[in-house]
């Protein structure tokens, strides 16, 4: 089992971490869910080390270390593991800040998912969005870009993922779509009180996400909550907050962001630094003045997520080779056969990975 995070700063862990860069609104929503069951606000920030007036401020942020001790805290005192389904079906796209509110006002699905995507870190810190499209099927994946305990990352998976569903379900509630929630861990007790209002939940799957199938057209079907005005105002909040957070650090987390596959392979340098609101200039300097370059972090992408589409039954090597931008499939091979010291083949043969129905 992976660790938790820990309360105190250590030399493995970026600097970020301990930064107060996480909105309030999330933990608050756990601390109120507790508060609902019979557990004071001020016993669960108690046990988290946190003062009692540390969610009062809605505009407040803390860091990522103090949002995981307090939902942490939650859990513990009120011995409920389906607090994360709570939360999510709580939050309304209102409570996403700027970005929900740019994805409401959105012209069609597809722009939401593109919104999504330049704007994530926002408001999803220590974790990553992966979008991958395939056949009929628009996968929303989450990971963790740091080690997190079975533990936190299902009631934090389940909460973002179950907020996700209500969210497409507020700006199109009449489309006609196909979804399912995956999670990795097991089924919590207590689960089946909170199943009719959810999608069709699958529990103990390779990867964490929302998946959305249908026909292909639906994610260019205007969206009936679409505003262009009020969509151009939400978009400039988000780039003047993303300025706001623009440290070197932040920089080098949301290119890491940015380099997911799509279906023609991963963003160019001129296109991340378009997401990131910056020049391929300033883009390259600041990666550069953190011992980083675009080749790297894309060699990194890449490892990444060959494991996580090799965890896909359904996609062949070729496949696979051509969403990673690679030409041919034997330099894919040889790529990762240098990074795990097996074929892709032999790895995928390994994990004994359900296929998807």
């Amino acid at each position: 089992m992976s660790r938790n995070l820990p309360n105190s700063h250590s030399p493995a862990e970026p600097a970020w971490v301990h930064q107060a860069n996480q909105p309030v609104t999330y933990p608050r929503m756990f601390v109120e869910i507790a508060e609902s069951l019979g557990v004071s606000g001020d016993r669960v920030l108690a046990r988290a080390g946190l003062a009692g007036d540390v969610l009062d401020d809605p505009a407040g942020r803390l860091s990522l270390a103090a949002s995981s001790r307090i939902l942490e805290s939650a859990l513990a005192l009120t011995g409920d593991a389906t607090l994360g389904f709570q939360a999510g079906l709580r939050l309304p796209l209102t409570a996403h800040g700027s970005l929900g509110y740019a994805l409401m006002c959105a012209d069609t699905a597809r722009q939401a998912t593109q919104i999504l995507k330049q704007f994530w870190h926002l408001r999803g810190r220590g974790v990553l969005l992966m979008v991958t499209e395939e056949g009929f099927d628009l996968m929303l994946e989450l990971v963790p870009e740091l080690p997190i305990s079975v533990n936190l990352r299902e009631p934090l998976f389940s909460s973002t993922l179950t907020s996700m569903y209500r969210g497409l379900q507020l700006v199109s509630p009449s489309l006609s779509v196909y979804q399912e929630l995956w999670l990795q861990g097991e089924a919590p007790a207590g689960f089946e009180t909170w199943r009719p209002d959810l999608p069709p939940v699958r529990f103990g799957m390779p990867r964490a996400g929302l998946l959305i199938r249908s026909d292909r057209a639906w994610l260019d079907e205007p969206l009936p909550t679409a505003n262009p005005e009020g969509l151009a105002q939400a978009i400039s909040q988000c780039e003047r907050e993303s300025a706001l957070m623009d440290s070197d650090g932040d920089v080098l987390q949301r290119t890491r962001t940015a380099l997911t596959p799509g279906p023609t392979g991963y963003p160019t340098p001129e296109q991340v630094a378009a997401q990131l609101c910056l020049s391929p200039r300033t883009l390259r300097r600041r990666l550069q003045e953190q011992g980083y370059n675009y080749k790297q972090l894309l060699e990194e992408a890449r490892q990444r997520d060959s494991r996580q589409l090799l965890l896909m039954p359904e996609l062949d090597i070729h496949r696979i080779a051509g969403l990673l931008g690679y030409s041919e499939p034997a330099n894919f091979t040889r790529a990762f056969k240098a990074w795990n010291n097996l074929t892709p083949s032999q790895w995928r043969s390994r994990q004994g990975r359900p296929a998807r129905p």
